[in-house]
């Protein structure tokens, strides 16, 4: 993809972020919306790992959790200010990612995702029983400062403003990637997950692109649990929990992973339905887990690579078909 057409795709997307806010009226509405696009965050981070590495995660909480976790003892120990706390949350969060992923990436398929799930829940343990650190099962408050990056907490929290932080992080995090996947290190990657063995004999050490692969992935994960830290000011020993990696994969799997922006598409999916079918019936996700199922069966690219292929059988404009097919 041309410089040009990334630049475009990104202005058009930050305006369409914009005019939400000030066409949305309903406070609850960007509330709702503001949870989506954290955990589209989220979602990308899993569906990043399924794309380049081949590798299904049941333990990615584990970085959601973590970083609001960190964050919290990093504000509370009052060891630096807060803007250098996130910092070093990602660069300990991700340091600690590669070392674990230079390890776990060696196991090959099923046995990978049930490592990361034991891995996973060890920390969830951990934190349900560490009351002195963690606040224990009743979860933890986060002290953020009075302000952020020179602006009122108030002015943060407020719907309009949160919505806004968390629209342009996913913005963010989407061009970065595109960036990142378009250059030799995304070639390299893709060709260690179609064909390890062949890429080992072209002369590629296949253990470190697989574990930077893990990292990254981990890091994006990261970066949503600090958003959902910043924006409901607590942590639990459930953004850890299992459970919430497998509603992650189901956002993957409804939006489609061989697109980047797939995943977002399914956590805007999962919360829209939850909210208008969590309405009218109580066991709403057995309706949505049909839905799931239907996905996987009629369209396994999801929803966003469904999308791509209908606009370019269609002729979509060249930079807007390519950008979705990307």
């Amino acid at each position: 993809m041309s410089t040009q057409r990334i630049s475009i795709t990104t202005a058009v997307a930050l305006a369409l972020g914009v005019a939400l806010v000030f066409g949305v009226s309903s406070n609850n509405l960007l509330s709702l919306l503001t949870q989506a696009i954290i955990y589209a965050v989220f979602a990308i981070g899993v569906g990043l790992l399924l794309r380049q590495n081949g590798m299904v995660s049941f333990g990615h909480a584990l970085y959601f959790g973590f970083s609001g976790y960190m964050i919290g003892i990093l504000l509370q120990l009052k060891l630096m200010p807060a803007e250098l706390a996130i910092i070093v949350t990602l660069l300990g969060l991700t340091l600690m990612a590669f070392v674990m992923g230079l390890v776990i990436v060696r196991v090959p398929g099923i046995a990978f995702g049930m490592l990361t799930l034991a891995i996973g829940q060890m920390f969830f343990l951990t934190a349900s029983r560490s009351r002195g650190l963690t606040g224990g099962a009743d979860g933890m408050s986060i002290d953020w400062p009075s302000t952020l990056f020179g602006v009122a907490q108030s002015q943060l929290l407020k719907p309009g403003t949160m919505f806004l932080i968390c629209w342009v992080t996913l913005i963010v995090v989407l061009l970065l990637l595109t960036l990142l996947l378009s250059t030799r290190f995304g070639s390299i990657t893709e060709a260690v997950r179609d064909n390890e063995e062949r890429a080992r004999f072209i002369g590629i050490r296949t253990l470190l692109p697989r574990a930077a692969v893990y990292a990254l992935s981990a890091t994006v994960t990261g970066i949503a649990g600090l958003l959902s830290a910043l924006s409901t000011g607590f942590v639990s020993p459930e953004n850890l929990h299992w459970s919430l990696s497998g509603v992650a994969l189901m956002m993957v799997v409804v939006g489609g992973h061989k697109v980047l922006w797939g995943p977002a598409v399914g956590a805007v999916v999962y919360f829209l339905a939850k909210d208008i079918l969590g309405s009218y019936a109580n066991h709403w996700m057995a309706i949505f887990g049909i839905a799931l199922i239907t996905v996987i069966v009629f369209s396994p690219s999801g929803i966003a690579g469904t999308l791509a292929k209908l606009l370019r059988g269609k002729g979509a404009p060249g930079a807007l078909s390519k950008t979705l097919g990307h």
